[in-house]
């Protein structure tokens, strides 16, 4: 199936260096075992600083969901568990040791359903799977009422997931059919339309191949929900990765998780990209060592439009990006800043280009208006349930300083969860 809208969106630019032609393979010396982009998670460790780990062996869990474990990238020894108050997870340091230690599941879990979760959520998927709304990991016992599969990125400088999946149909066609059986919906897979003849043939009549445009956000998984199966309070949904979606299929396949994944990086700080097969929680700063332009730089995890300055590569994340940091501005007295503020009006004026940046999938004037004054129902039902803060970034950038989006949107959605969430 296709939309009309997938021409719709923008092809914003940023400065990079040509990639070399060459992929590389890198597990870092060190790791991180990082929770994923959003809320806070309460967890419980399960190793102590010092212990051996396998790759794949648990090293932490949910406080209040212990079945759902967090697992070591690389195999080595814990080097340090940082704990925010309240026992919020920040990281957990693996440094590397020769051998290829890999933890191994019994498959045998996943004939049910009900073992086919547990399965998920003790090998380290569950943390892979993001829903809306409202975001982060579903909870152990949820039911999505429709699974969304990304095969396309049309973020700036995104790798392409196709080059990811190369070779590994079957995985892929076996990760599909185990999350058909996780819901009574659809299972969509949005990929680029010029890419869809060379699809395998997706299992069960529920999964279907929805084509998606190449410019952003057409491939933004919040765009391509609100299109196929929007989210609501009593309807959640889902979206995993397509190399993700493979990963699930070997594991099942063979008991073990891989944990590579296809990474690109860029930025105009580089002297040349790279993309390299590395791991979730790789140490950002080993894999741009060789390829940084002498100078200040900030290192990110994610695309110049969503990503943000860190250590390590987040758990979602395919992206690396390299910026020149940008020299600091002298202060100004803070009376004087007020007044300047306070007399320089930075309303959302919907144009074009915005409702370009939400490809066409909302209506630019109406919802803008909505998230500014707060009106939580008119943002409902124009779709706010669908988002996250990821499929406004482009529209936050078009903004340029006078873009607020991103942070009024997290606000309404944790107002609405109060509210309406059980």
């Amino acid at each position: 199936m296709g939309f009309l809208g997938t021409g719709a969106g923008l092809a914003p630019h940023f400065p990079s260096p040509p990639d070399s032609p060459d992929v590389f393979d890198v597990i870092t010396e060190e790791a991180a075992v990082c929770p994923p982009v959003g809320r806070a998670l309460h967890v419980a460790p399960l190793v102590q600083e010092g212990d051996r780990v396998s790759q794949g062996g648990a090293v932490a869990c949910l406080r209040h969901s212990p079945e759902i474990k967090f697992v070591a990238p690389i195999a080595g020894h814990v080097a340090s568990i940082v704990l925010l108050p309240g026992r919020h997870l920040s990281e957990i340091v693996i440094y590397r040791e020769d051998g290829d230690a890999v933890e191994r599941h019994d498959t045998e879990l996943a004939h049910s359903v009900a073992g086919l979760r547990r399965l998920m959520q003790s090998a380290g998927v569950w943390q892979w799977v993001r829903r809306r709304p409202f975001g982060g990991m579903p909870s152990a016992d949820e039911t999505p009422a429709a699974i969304v599969v990304m095969a396309t990125d049309t973020r700036p400088g995104a790798p392409d997931p196709r080059h990811a999946l190369d070779g590994r149909e079957e995985d892929l066609s076996l990760g599909l059919a185990a999350l058909a059986r996780l819901t009574d919906g659809p299972v969509m897979v949005c990929a680029q339309g010029d890419r869809s003849p060379s699809w395998p043939a997706l299992p069960n009549g529920r999964a279907r191949l929805a084509v998606r445009g190449r410019r952003h956000p057409q491939g933004s998984a919040g765009i391509c929900i609100h299109h196929l199966c929007p989210a609501g309070i009593e309807a959640p949904v889902w979206d995993l990765h397509a190399e993700d979606t493979a990963a699930l299929g070997a594991l099942l396949r063979t008991g073990m998780l891989p944990m590579t994944r296809l990474v690109r990086i860029a930025g105009a700080a580089l002297i040349e990209g790279h993309s390299v097969r590395t791991h979730p929680g790789a140490d950002l700063r080993q894999l741009t060592r060789r390829i940084v332009a002498p100078g200040q730089h900030v290192l990110m995890s994610g695309s110049p439009l969503d990503g943000h300055v860190a250590r390590w590569l987040a758990p979602r994340h395919r992206q690396i990006t390299v910026m020149p940091r940008a020299p600091a501005r002298p202060g100004r007295h803070w009376l004087v800043a007020a007044l300047d503020t306070s007399t320089r009006g930075a309303p959302a004026i919907p144009t074009a280009a915005l409702t370009q940046a939400l490809g066409a999938a909302l209506p630019a004037a109406p919802f803008i208006r909505a998230l500014g004054a707060g009106d939580e129902e008119t943002a409902m039902r124009l779709g706010i349930l669908s988002l996250l803060e990821e499929d406004l970034a482009l529209a936050d950038y078009v903004l340029s300083e006078g873009g607020h989006l991103k942070a009024q949107l997290r606000a309404m959605l944790d107002r609405i969860q109060a509210e309406f969430a059980p």
